[in-house]
Formats: structure tokens, sequence, C-alpha cells
């Protein structure tokens, strides 16, 4: 009976005009109107307009109108006034409290809900319905019962805070991990703490991303810098370690040197302009570890030496190791408050994991960069074959693959992408057995296939307003600008 009463009694409301009505997360009945019935009676006679020619208010148009719940606004002043007058004092002042007490983390205002309960009248009549009388001995006791009653029946709703999902974060800010990331995690010690590491299965599960715990470790064992063996490895970290530093004191000092000049020179001057964004690597001390990292791997390699670009490729491996012995922001650390030791083997397991991917593309380092040219004709045959139509498109309007692709095989896609998206994409090419040589043209295919529509719908590449060199590389970038961010939904990048 209580549950229909209480139907009956939201259906009745809802047509009254100048009701309360029913506001989500309200923990306490609005009036009922069976005790205002006479009241209302009355007033509606003695209004200028007739009561049909009022329209009934909608709940969002309350909501709409209301910044507080549990304010009362100012057209419906004089209404709450009038039904207050009409209303037993005990009745009023019980449910108040009542509500009071309940709302007492809901943003109540005690100084206004005090201030309508003083101003309420002491000798006002109760009016009741003939079923209220039967049930009670007293109409005070009557109604305060029923206004209870019916406030107990509603469900109380949680709050919830709106900061809930903030507590849950870890101290770096960082989301906590999943139970998927847990497993794939504890895969990977599993994988890394056995006593011969199987490589074919690391690579499998390096190929969707490494977890940034044991990134390190990883890269370390598939660049061919570390072996699989668990037990051999701190001898063979010992042993390069040491190896590195030889050629320091070896070569570097020949950097002044008349024959050394030009190549020290160029690296000076391409060391500021690695990821001049970064604060990470303006710091002096940062610079001067590329420059020994770069000229011992220029002066090693005479048949390529240094090439606008290499430096690039240190930079990954340089955030990888840092991370190893820092928790917080990587990309605003301050070096300097590392121990020398700690520095010592960052830089010298940067060189030689940067060693070990050059050795596979060396060629495209080399006098008139063969490796480059024919990874750009492999592009172009690549994209005819999956995409004829941009392929005919380009040769529409006549552009050359190497004018914008150049730059995608020289730096590895470094320039256009993020670095964090870089370290991601790293995992990946580094579980590939030609990682960096071959996969990275399907990984630029994919690049011009997304951007396909943006590409057909362009029609002048070479468009120059200073009147200079066509800029039909710089034109292919524009287009292709939101690759950072399709790298990163593309990559599922959290950290």
């Amino acid at each position: 009976m209580a549950a229909e009463s209480s139907k009956q009694f939201w259906k009745r409301s809802a047509k009254l005009p100048g009701s309360i009505q029913p506001v989500y997360g309200a923990q306490h009945p609005p009036l009922d109107p069976r005790l205002t019935k006479n009241f209302i009676k009355e007033r509606s006679k003695g209004n200028t307009l007739p009561l049909k020619n009022k329209k009934a208010s909608s709940f969002h148009e309350f909501a709409r109108n209301t910044s507080d719940a549990w304010d009362i606004g100012d057209d419906e002043d004089e209404d709450f006034s009038s039904s207050f007058q009409t209303l037993n004092s005990k009745v009023a002042k019980a449910t108040a409290a009542q509500v009071l007490e309940n709302h007492s983390k809901l943003r109540v205002k005690p100084e206004r809900a005090q201030s309508a309960l003083s101003d309420m009248p002491t000798n006002c009549k109760v009016i009741k319905s003939s079923s209220e009388a039967q049930l009670s001995r007293s109409p005070e006791d009557a109604c305060v019962r029923n206004a209870l009653h019916k406030q107990q029946s509603l469900p109380l709703r949680p709050i919830i805070p709106l900061v809930a999902r903030i507590s849950d974060q870890n101290a770096s800010g960082a989301p906590p991990m999943t139970v998927r990331e847990k497993t794939r995690l504890e895969k990977f010690r599993q994988l890394l703490s056995s006593h011969n590491t199987d490589l074919d299965e690391l690579r499998k599960c390096s190929w969707p991303g490494v977890p940034r715990e044991v990134r390190p470790v990883t890269w370390r064992l598939l660049s061919g810098y570390l072996p699989a063996n668990k037990e051999r490895r701190k001898l063979t970290l010992q042993r390069k370690r040491e190896e590195y530093f030889g050629f320091i004191e070896q070569y570097y000092d020949s950097r002044n040197e008349e024959h050394h000049q030009d190549t020290y020179r160029q690296i000076h001057i391409d060391i500021p302009r690695t990821n001049p964004l970064i604060p990470l690597f303006q710091q002096p001390l940062v610079q001067e570890i590329f420059e020994r990292i770069l000229f011992i791997w220029a002066i090693r390699h005479p048949a390529s030496g240094y090439v606008q670009g290499i430096n690039d490729l240190v930079t990954p491996f340089f955030v990888v190791f840092l991370s190893e012995h820092v928790e917080e922001d990587v990309e605003n650390f301050d070096v300097t408050t590392l121990s020398q030791d700690v520095l010592r083997s960052i830089e010298a397991d940067s060189f030689w994991c940067m060693s070990k991917l050059l050795d596979g593309i060396q060629d495209n380092y080399t006098f008139a960069q063969p490796g480059i040219q024919k990874k750009v004709k492999a592009l172009e045959e690549l994209v005819s074959r999956i995409d004829e139509q941009v392929h005919n498109h380009f040769r529409k309007y006549e552009v050359e693959y190497l004018q914008f692709a150049f730059r995608w095989m020289n730096n590895l896609l470094m320039r256009e992408l993020p670095l964090r998206c870089t370290i991601r994409l790293w995992d990946t090419y580094q579980s590939e057995p030609e990682g960096f040589s071959h996969f990275h043209l399907y990984v630029c295919a994919a690049f011009l296939i997304k951007w396909r529509k943006e590409i057909l719908d362009e029609e002048d590449f070479q468009v120059n307003p200073w009147g200079a060199a066509p800029l039909v590389g710089r034109r292919v970038g524009d287009i292709i600008a939101p690759v950072g961010w399709f790298m990163c939904r593309w990559l599922n990048i959290k950290q």
C-alpha cells in the first residue's frame, strides 16, 4: 500500500504548479499535497489567473533554475511561506530537523534552515485526511510518523567524491597497472630471471611493448649487448664498460687533432639541436656524454664517420638506461644528482646499444647514403602495391618519395614522433630480426595509408609563398602532422 500510495503521490505532484519536484539523491520526500490540499483549493479561488493556465514546471526546468538542491528559489518563496502557515509547527520542525540530520554532508546551509525554523508560526492547524485520522492517536504524531516513514522508505544513495579516482593513482601520477599489465610484467620477470633467457619468447613478448620496469635489461638482451646466460651478464657488463672507457682514454683527446676537427665540430654543433624542447638534453653534462659517445663511434667507423641524424639515435637508449635509476620524470631530471659510477654505466651502455643498432643500418650513413636510397625505393614499391591510388597521386603531381621519406629513414621517424612514442616503437623494432632496416618500411607505409584521404585531397605539394625551392617534403610532413598523436593511440602509450 505504501509503495502504491507513493506512486500515486508522484503522479499527482507532477501536476501541481509550483510544487517541489523530486530531486535526484534526495533523502526526504517533498511536501505531501494531501496535507495542503484544502489550502491549494482555497488559494486557487482567489488567484487572478485560473490554475489551468499555469504551466506545470518539469524536473529539468527545476534543475536548471536551481543552483543548490536545497535552496529555495525566489519565485517559490511565497508558495513556501504560505504552505508553512498551514502546517503545525511541531510537524514542520520535526521534519526539518530530520532533513538537517540526514543532509549534513550534502552542502546544507544550516543558517538558512535555522532561519526558516525560527520564522515558522506556532498557532496553525493541521489539515489531515480521513485515513490519517484513523491511524493516529493525535494529529501531530500522525504527521510526524507519516513524514518519517516516507523518508525511511526511500533508498539511500551513496555519495561518491569527485576526487575518488585521483586518490587511486600512485605517487608518480601514473594510473595503476591493470591485471593484464601485472601478468605481462610477471612473465617478463620470469623470462629474465631464468638461467638461460629464451630470446625468441622474449621477442614475442616484447612486440606489443615492454614494461617500463624491465625495459633496460630487455633492450640490452634484444640488441645483443648482453648474453642470454644470466651468470655471464655481470661480467659482460663490467668488461664492455671498461672497454668503452678505454676507448675514451685512447681516442678522445684526438678530437683536437686536425684530421678529426671537422668531425668533432659537426658533433659539437648538432648536440644542442638534439631534442631541444626536452630539458634533459640541454644539460651540459648530458651534452658532454653525447659528444664522447658520438666521437668514439665516428672514429671507430671511418667508412661512414659521423653523419647528421646519428645524434638522435642515442637519445632513446640514454633515456631508457637513465630510467633504471630514476623513478620520477626523466625528461626533467637533473643528472648531476647521480653518482659518477651510475653515469659511466649509462654512457657505456648507450654507446654499445647504439653501436649494435647502427651495425644493421650503417649503409644509411656511408658515402652517398646508399642504404637510405634503397629503403626509399623499397617504400615506393611497397606503397604502389598496397595503395596504387596514393602512389599514382604522387606520380601525377611529380612528388618524389625521396623528398619526404629521406628524413624518415635517416632519423628513424624520431623527428616526427615524441620521444615516448619512439621508445615504445623501438620495443617492437628490437623484437623483429631486422626491425630497423626492414620493418621500419612498413611503419612508414602505414603512415601514408593512414592519411591517404588528406594526401589525395592535396593537389599542390610545391606551394611556396616566398618563391623559394619546392617544399614537397615539408608539405607531406604537414599533412601527416598528427603522426605523434596517432602513434600514442596506436601504440597504447601510458607512460
